[in-house]
């Protein structure tokens, strides 16, 4: 299965919030804002850092894509 963080981005983007100050705020690495944009994974520690940050479950910033449609969408 691959992974999505379109759904964190959005959220980002109707909250008026930018990348650097959610890093800041939930207290992630840069490199970690890097495999987020690359839409690669990241720790279960970090997810909930962000989701505290944010006041948000899991399934509000991230998808989860059956490997099928993800190959099709290329």
């Amino acid at each position: 299965m691959a992974i999505s963080y379109n759904k964190l981005w959005k959220l980002l983007i109707d909250r008026k919030m930018s990348k650097v100050t959610l890093r800041q705020k939930a207290k992630i690495a840069p490199n970690t804002m890097t495999r987020l944009n690359r839409d690669e994974q990241v720790s279960l520690t970090v997810l909930n850092k962000i989701c505290s940050a944010l006041s948000v479950n899991i399934g509000d910033i991230m998808d989860f894509i059956p490997e099928e449609q993800s190959s099709e969408d290329q």
